[in-house]
């Protein structure tokens, strides 16, 4: 059935796409207009094989493993080590030595790197977690954050420096993709320190607030301090990493996107030694006096949302956002102000009727310019012309008062004379008065 109309229908058409027997006017084109391929959607008759395709990237991803680096910042004693060690279920940090009373403590923020290699149902991921000890805890704390910003802007450089080599085969990402910061749990809202820190760092790094030590709080406490840690960050505008959401989602992967965004700042407690709770369970906490808190129960503390989301969820969202978002804004800047500029067209996918209408846009706009030149040139030239009908006018005016006033003079001196005539004098009385003296002084 399905040849027959595949046939009936190429059948009486031609190779242009033309019925047959019909004749069609070519449409006119314009040479400017670019060629648009139209995208048909097909559906399959069979098996083909591409849908392998993840399972292709799946198995080159398993095969080449993955890298992580995560940075912890926060003063000392709020449990960073601990957090870690909880997060990844081992023992990445060995327990610290407290310092004696007489020894001298650093003056300046150091950091420190560890590496490890963990194995976990045949993926491998290497994980580099970056360590900020002595942050927050001098008496003056101004620029404490200036070298973690330069540890982060040269691992940018070392990464750029390997996008320019000749042999790019081995790259080595060592960029930081999240920057767990630990705000101290005092329950009333963010120090200076917080802020100048995470408006330093929100544009070089994917900030997750956590705040530390949370069984120190009760809910009410904890729910009232979250939210004026979140209206201090609107209101400075930092920019914290947010679970992403993406279309053709289910409805249990956008509940579970909204229930991570609603726990921001994660409240956390971390412990990696298992204490017994009261109906016998194992289970990795702390015990007091009045109970246990449970690291991975829900409802003593956000550290399975918190693991959720840097590990099981948006690991690779982190990674992402940090190579396509944040190193290519620095990078940009950096190449800039090194004098290196791109033309933005380049390599941009353009839409052709949105070129077209920007074509039109620009013509307009220069069809509007030179009108309004025009019509300058032409108000100028009418405003010269004025001015030389204005001068020929009062010098026709002035020449016009002058034969006037001359001809009253010629019509003054003629009607003087007509009544010399009509009277009997003379015209020139003087003369011959004259005349008459000279005659009689010769007579005599």
């Amino acid at each position: 059935m399905t040849d027959s109309f595949v046939s009936s229908r190429t059948g009486n058409y031609s190779s242009n796409g033309i019925p047959n027997g019909s004749s069609v006017s070519p449409a006119p084109t314009s040479p400017a207009l670019p060629a648009v391929t139209p995208i048909v959607r097909k559906k399959l008759m069979g098996y083909v094989g591409f849908a392998n395709l993840p399972n292709q990237v799946h198995r080159k991803s398993v095969r080449k493993g993955f890298q992580f680096t995560a940075m912890v910042v926060g003063e000392s004693g709020l449990g960073k080590s601990t957090l870690i060690n909880t997060l990844f279920n081992t023992t990445l940090y060995p327990p610290k030595e407290p310092f004696p009373p007489a020894s001298e403590r650093p003056k300046t923020v150091s950091i420190e790197s560890i590496d490890a290699d963990i194995d976990e149902s045949g993926v491998r991921l290497h994980l580099t977690v970056v360590d900020t000890p002595g942050f927050g805890d001098f008496v003056n704390n101004d620029e404490s954050w200036k070298p973690i910003v330069e540890n982060i802007e040269s691992r940018f450089d070392s990464y750029l420096e390997q996008e320019n080599r000749v042999n790019r085969s081995k790259i080595v990402d060592n960029r930081i993709h999240a920057c767990l910061y630990f705000i101290q749990p005092t329950g009333h809202s963010l120090k200076q320190i917080d802020i100048e820190f995470m408006r330093r760092l929100h544009t070089k790094v994917n900030l997750i607030p956590i705040i530390a030590k949370a069984d120190t709080l009760t809910d009410e406490e904890i729910f009232a301090f979250k939210e004026r840690i979140l209206s201090d960050i609107a209101y400075h505008n930092i920019h914290i990493f947010q679970a992403p959401t993406y279309e053709n989602e289910d409805e249990e992967t956008l509940a579970e996107a909204e229930e991570i965004a609603s726990k921001i700042p994660f409240a956390v407690v971390g412990s990696d030694k298992y204490v017994k709770t009261p109906d016998g369970r194992s289970v990795r906490g702390r015990e007091y006096p009045w109970g246990v808190v449970e690291v991975d129960n829900e409802e003593h503390c956000d550290f399975v949302k918190l693991r959720q989301m840097l590990i099981r969820t948006y690991m690779e969202e982190l990674r992402e956002y940090t190579n396509d978002v944040l190193y290519e804004n620095w990078r940009t800047e950096k190449l800039l102000s090194m004098g290196v500029a791109q033309d933005s067209t380049v390599f941009k996918e353009v839409n052709p009727a949105a070129r077209m209408q920007e074509e039109r846009v620009l013509h307009e706009a220069k069809l509007a310019k030179m009108e309004a030149e025009m019509r300058m040139v032409f108000e100028q030239k009418v405003q010269e012309k004025e001015a030389k009908l204005k001068q020929s006018e009062e010098e026709l005016y002035a020449r016009h008062r002058e034969m006037k006033e001359a001809l009253e003079k010629q019509r003054s001196e003629l009607e003087e004379k007509k009544r010399r005539i009509e009277s009997g004098r003379p015209l020139t009385p003087e003369k011959t008065s004259t005349n008459r003296k000279k005659t009689g002084f010769l007579r005599s």
